[in-house]
């Protein structure tokens, strides 16, 4: 039975933009070599694979080209846009989304769709000698979250023009690295870029877990909780991002570049 597959451009309302994610509504669970195999085929950041489990309740997991990963928030934007899209989903309903990070949730809001994420919040730590090496910066600040490591910078400019060594962070055991800085460009609060090259992906276009850290990281730093965060890839693009306690709310607009069928 063919299998509906959609190219989604999430947090961006511009096509080739923001960050793509293949989406494949499963009628049903498939194996994890199968899905591999289509993340690898696809070779882009993330697929994600739905399988409904109820009326507005889906099985969700999200792999990489090389790995199957814990939470990513640019392919639930753009698995929720493809549910409401394709009438899976009614728009009034708020999707629910069953993952290896407990329930996500997704609710239309207007033209954005707003994502209920778990908070990741950092804890201070030394970098290793590697990491400022092969990011070629001196940090202002470093830190571990759950996932990733974080590193502070001066300013918005060295964000910009970094050019990291991937082939040294590859070697770090950590998910990726997130790089951040408080924003100078008008219309922004902060900044970041990702680089996860240990699990496939030498830069994230738009890395919407990496908020679930930057969120209580610059709501310590600034002393608010809501912000609008620029992600300065070669693609960009655009997030708001509210602190809730132990939550994150991310929220993005996202738009369909093609759709097809998987045969195999």
């Amino acid at each position: 039975m063919p299998v509906s597959l959609a190219h989604v451009d999430a947090f961006t309302d511009e096509p080739f933009s923001g960050n793509p994610a293949a989406v494949c509504l499963l009628p049903g669970p498939r194996d994890v070599t199968w899905m591999q195999h289509v993340a690898r085929e696809m070779n882009l950041s993330e697929t994600a694979f739905l399988v409904r489990r109820g009326e507005d309740e889906f099985d969700l997991r999200w792999f990489t080209p090389a790995l199957e990963v814990d939470l990513c928030g640019h392919a639930t934007l753009a698995g929720a846009h493809v549910l409401w899209e394709s009438g899976a989903l009614a728009p009034d309903r708020v999707a629910r989304f069953h993952t290896r990070s407990g329930l996500l949730t997704a609710a239309k809001r207007g033209a954005w769709i707003e994502l209920d994420f778990p908070a990741t919040p950092d804890t201070e730590a030394p970098a290793p000698p590697v990491l400022a090496a092969a990011l070629g910066v001196e940090p202002r600040y470093t830190g571990r979250s759950r996932f990733d490591w974080l590193v502070e910078v001066g300013s918005e400019a060295e964000v910009r023009d970094l050019r990291p060594d991937v082939a040294r962070l590859r070697a770090l055991p950590e998910r990726g690295v997130i790089v951040t800085s408080r924003a100078t460009s008008a219309g922004w609060d902060f900044v970041s870029r990702f680089f996860a090259p240990g699990s496939g992906i030498d830069e994230d276009p738009v890395t919407g877990s990496a908020h679930c850290c930057l969120a209580p990281f610059w709501s310590r730093r600034l002393g608010r909780d809501e912000f609008v965060a620029r992600q300065l890839s070669p693609r960009g693009g655009t997030l708001r991002v509210r602190l809730d306690g132990d939550r994150v709310k991310l929220s993005g607009q996202a738009l369909t570049v093609f759709r097809t069928e998987l045969l195999v």
